[in-house]
């Protein structure tokens, strides 16, 4: 067998769908609920109070992510299968002219007029539905919205973000609660970058930073708001 036979490419674009869902999902669970724990703390509340509001943040958060990201991708989903029904009935109308449409689009690429008609006659002739979707509407099996799949990413690794922090508040003085919440939080964000940064492909630094700096952000935002809230109140 050649070498040729034997290559096997694996592409980061594969995983796109699972992987956006799942980064998102885990930065979510991470920066909401350690901010809101540093913000309930900040404003002087006992540590069961806080442990009660993380649990909460995290049972909501996770099926609140849930449900978005399903609606969304569900959304996208239902605009791909609205477009290919129309290319559908174009293509059942209109052959010639959708045979035109996808030979333009072979010499936009690079490829000769004679050889478009050829490529795009011998692809009409195999799947015109799937050539169009694939080179007209950028619609594949890879790139396809996948609702059940996205929602599940999400609400998962959202649970397994907001648990970091969460499993930090019964093992830390009250006095010691938001500084070790805070760094547990960020080392545990630098991880993700780094995983997100790995499965995607991309370089390494420039994806921890992003996620670490949105999550001091959060953090001291809410630490403000709670002293701010608990001053009041007190």
């Amino acid at each position: 067998m050649s070498r040729l036979h034997l290559h096997r490419e694996s592409h980061a674009v594969s995983r796109i769908g699972w992987l956006r869902a799942a980064v998102m999902g885990a930065n979510d669970g991470i920066v909401s609920t350690a901010s809101l724990i540093v913000g309930v703390a900040s404003a002087d509340a006992g540590k069961s109070a806080v442990l009660v509001a993380g649990m909460a943040a995290l049972i909501a958060g996770a099926m609140s992510m849930a449900a978005g990201e399903y609606v969304s991708v569900s959304s996208q989903s239902d605009t791909e299968k609205a477009d290919l029904a129309r290319e559908k009935a174009e293509l059942a109308e209109l052959p010639e002219a959708e045979r035109e449409e996808l030979a333009q689009i072979y010499e936009q690429r690079g490829v000769s007029r004679e050889t478009a008609l050829q490529v795009a006659d011998q692809m009409m002739a195999h799947d015109a539905l799937a050539a169009h979707a694939r080179d007209e509407l950028g619609i594949s099996d890879t790139t396809a919205a996948k609702p059940l799949q996205a929602a599940l990413a999400s609400a998962l690794t959202f649970t397994a973000g907001a648990a970091a922090p969460l499993i930090v508040v019964p093992f830390v003085s009250a006095a010691m609660l938001i500084p070790v919440v805070s760094v547990v939080s960020l080392i545990c964000l630098a991880i993700l970058g780094a995983l997100g940064a790995r499965a995607g492909g991309a370089p390494l630094g420039p994806s921890v930073l992003r996620v670490t700096f949105w999550g001091v952000l959060a953090m001291v935002a809410t630490a403000l708001v709670g002293q701010a809230f608990g001053a009041v109140v007190g």
